[in-house]
């Protein structure tokens, strides 16, 4: 069954021992923070048929929360990943225990960690290389200034490989702590790799009733000194190009939601936030359902990908990345998070990302694409994003 308890002895392993975290999924947010233990059920079915309905997996969750509750779990939850491509396998399962805690009283347990040394990283790659990311920019500049769209988001990969294996725990630790407020997860994949990082945008969280929202687009890096860190900030807020990105992705949201909901809340206008690293446009959209409708699975996947993470109009988006695109996003660019059986559950997007795989570590991250798109900045864009991850192994 779900055990709710206090943090003390959730890990319950030392430094020296196996990877506290091993199969482990961990979560974090404001508001609700978990740990699971065991696995009951493994799902890979993809979220979306070949039809784009949900249906047939609704039907596959409501049946495998029913053989958990049989089995003695009470109030079941799925945990884990979905792709970039919701057709694609999910990364999905039903732990046997699910503990729940805080934040910082998660983040204060996985302390001693960071002080246990990290696999030395021996070798990076870039891919695409900076030059060939700059032509995918350019290419895609010219697509819009033909028309054919309004934005499209661009990502890169960057390779580590290390001298050892790469405990997790260590890794996660050392993330959680330099980015205290962002969403952390830590998932275990069937293939014994491991989806790690913390994101800082929210892509649905349902309570009862109540939803929320929080897409990020637009963004600038931090700088060190306060006061041009403030006039880095302001100058976001205030730059055409950038609200012209936020303002796509806030619209496409709300012709989705306003249909199915009770109720919606949309800011007039974004505010700033900031991570670690950057400084970001939000918009914090809220509303209800009707009791009894979609849950936060079904809602986060009408939402998925957003135009943060696509662009604008959708499937214009996406046929361009594929074409522009060196690889297939798979997890990254994704969602993770959890619901519940109630219909209650949090989603953030799978962006400040790694995947783990013994000595090899691959970190992604991507920019939002609008005809006044520079191509270097935007590679330096990507690479700011990327220093998150980075940071982690003690890398600029």
């Amino acid at each position: 069954m779900v055990e709710i308890t206090a943090v003390e002895n959730i890990l319950n392993r030392k430094i020296q021992q196996q990877s506290a975290l091993n199969e482990r999924f961990l979560f974090t947010s404001p508001q609700t923070s978990l740990i699971t233990d065991g696995c009951f059920k493994r799902i890979s079915q993809p979220l979306l048929d070949s039809e784009g309905s949900q249906h047939s997996f609704q039907q596959t969750l409501s049946e495998q929360f029913r053989l958990a509750r049989a089995a003695g779990i009470k109030n079941p939850r799925l945990v884990g990943a979905i792709p970039f491509d919701s057709q694609q396998p999910t990364a999905l399962f039903i732990p046997q225990h699910v503990t729940e805690t805080g934040r910082e009283q998660l983040i204060a347990e996985l302390m001693p960690y960071q002080s246990a040394t990290l696999a030395k990283v021996t070798e990076q790659r870039a891919y695409p290389d900076q030059s060939q990311f700059m032509s995918m920019v350019s290419d895609a500049v010219a697509a819009m200034k033909r028309g054919e769209l309004d934005k499209v988001v661009l990502s890169r990969l960057l390779t580590l490989h290390t001298q050892e294996n790469i405990d997790s725990t260590v890794l996660m630790s050392r993330i959680m702590a330099q980015n205290p407020d962002n969403y952390h997860f830590h998932v275990p994949l069937a293939n014994h790799e491991v989806l790690t990082g913390a994101s800082p945008e929210l892509l649905l969280r349902k309570q009862k009733s109540l939803f929320s929202s929080r897409p990020l687009a637009g963004s600038a890096k931090r700088q060190a000194v306060s006061a041009d860190d403030y006039k880095v900030g302001e100058r976001l807020l205030a730059s055409t190009k950038d609200r012209h990105e936020h303002q796509l992705v806030i619209d496409a949201m709300a012709q989705v939601l306003a249909p199915i909901v009770k109720q919606l809340d949309v800011p007039q206008s974004p505010e700033l936030v900031t991570t670690s690293q950057l400084w970001h446009l939000a918009t914090m959209i809220q509303g209800s359902v009707d009791n009894g409708q979609e849950n936060a699975l079904q809602l986060a996947g009408l939402l998925h990908p957003t135009p943060a993470l696509s662009g604008y109009p959708h499937q214009l988006a996406c046929r361009l990345i594929q074409q522009l695109e060196p690889f297939s996003r798979n997890l990254f660019g994704g969602m993770v998070g959890w619901c519940d059986d109630e219909g209650n559950g949090e989603w953030v997007v799978t962006i400040r990302c790694a995947q783990l795989a013994q000595r090899e570590v691959t970190l992604f991250a991507g920019a939002g694409i609008v005809p006044a798109s520079d191509p270097l900045a935007e590679w330096q864009e990507t690479g700011t994003k990327l220093s998150t991850m980075l940071h982690a192994f003690g890398l600029q």
